[in-house]
């Protein structure tokens, strides 16, 4: 029986050669320390483009988001993303690879961040909304972020713009 982290590794090399002819098994290997791909933690919620791999993993004992250079094999750096303090989930990356999306749980309260790569900012797009929020969505150019929102009593998707200010999106189809 397979382990579950060689699981993941394979559904992610077939996610990630599935759009090129033939699937073939790409190795990303083990490696102590956590500085790779793949660990001995939990690694949730895979995103990718052409280029990168965004995942949540509790390799460093807290939840946190990681992001994977498929060309150089190596994690990236991302200052001023992770806290000690808080539970990262459900990452999503921009088709541009400039901006991620997650979920962020901090003392009891949800929040819908947007960190910046090219500038390191990390901003709250949700701190006044009064409510619970999961599942990020980012649009390619990184302009538009969708999620859910329980703030009705039930999961609604809300839209926001990359500098948190809800859109306005009609109820029904013109």
């Amino acid at each position: 029986m397979q382990q579950p982290k060689t699981i993941f590794a394979v559904a992610v090399a077939s996610m990630l050669n599935s759009c090129v002819g033939y699937p073939r098994l790409v190795n990303y290997p083990f490696i102590p320390g956590g500085q790779g791909l793949n660990s001995p933690a939990a690694e949730l919620t895979p995103q990718v483009t052409q280029r990168y791999i965004v995942f949540s993993s509790d390799r460093r004992g807290r939840q946190d988001i990681y992001l994977y250079d498929k060309l150089n094999r190596q994690l990236v750096d991302l200052p001023g993303l992770n806290s000690l303090d808080t539970i990262s989930t459900d990452p999503a990356i921009s088709g541009d690879s400039r901006y991620i999306v997650f979920a962020a749980t901090r003392q009891g309260k949800s929040n819908i961040m947007l960190y910046d790569r090219e500038t390191n900012q990390l901003r709250n797009l949700t701190a006044n909304l009064q409510s619970d929020v999961r599942n990020p969505t980012i649009s390619s150019d990184g302009s538009t972020i969708a999620f859910e929102s329980s703030a009705n009593g039930q999961w609604d998707i809300l839209v926001y713009n990359k500098y948190g200010n809800p859109l306005n999106i009609p109820m029904s189809p013109r």
